[in-house]
């Protein structure tokens, strides 16, 4: 299909997972789950990724950016809010807007003209207005037209290279062509007592204080204290 082709992200080496997700990772209630993995692509696209997580019964994901490590690896964590079983997996695209964002700075540091850029982005920025709402939208529209308007040209980069506009657009990124992680991994939320408590399996019938005879539930009784 056309669109897988267009599907250019690998996401792989999801970490942690025991035996490729056939059995859950632990945690206990209010522990993080730090999730790691490689996400990359060809060329030199900049991309980006998210660890998406829920507890099994939830019918939507929930979500956290991930940060880069170096060396293509990536990380996040969630904190699992209730008891049960939880699972999770990652999803990465293509970031069109971080790979001109660097680019353009390039350009810049070395004294070239970048008329044209401000425009292709300010394109950029108006799509991710139309996937936006309310405020955000708003607030997207006004700094594409400030990107790509008439105004002084420091001005102009100076908006284009804010911190506050990435972090903007970071929220409302085009994912059609994501891949996500073919496995959902899946762990397992315990209570605190879980973490450090010992369980001790015991054998009625080995509980019996006559040595000719099978010990009983009532054995059992009279042991406890």
């Amino acid at each position: 299909m056309v669109a897988d082709g267009r599907k250019r992200v690998i996401v792989e080496g999801v970490a942690p997972q025991i035996d490729c997700g056939r059995f859950a990772v632990k945690r206990v209630v209010g522990e993080p789950l730090a999730v790691e993995a490689d996400v990359f692509t060809n060329g030199h696209d900049a991309v980006a990724c998210r660890l998406l997580y829920r507890r099994q019964d939830d019918g939507e994901w929930r979500e956290a950016p991930m940060r880069p490590l170096g060396n293509d690896r990536w990380r996040a964590h969630f904190v699992p809010d209730g008891l049960g079983r939880w699972e999770y997996t990652v999803e990465g695209w293509i970031d069109p807007f971080g790979s001109w964002v660097r680019d353009l700075g390039k350009k810049v540091d070395a004294g070239q003209q970048v008329g044209v850029d401000l425009l292709a982005g300010a394109r950029w920025v108006n799509a991710a207005a139309e996937r936006a709402t309310g405020a955000d939208a708003a607030a997207l529209r006004g700094l594409a037209a400030d990107i790509g308007g008439d105004g002084d040209l420091d001005e102009r980069v100076a908006a284009a290279r804010d911190p506050a506009l990435a972090s903007l657009m970071a929220r409302y990124p085009d994912r059609t062509f994501a891949t996500r992680y073919p496995r959902v991994l899946p762990a397992v939320v315990d209570p605190p007592l879980a973490r450090f408590g010992a369980w001790y399996e015991l054998f009625p019938r080995s509980a019996s204080p006559d040595p000719q005879r099978h010990g009983t539930f009532r054995d059992v009784e009279a042991r406890l204290p």
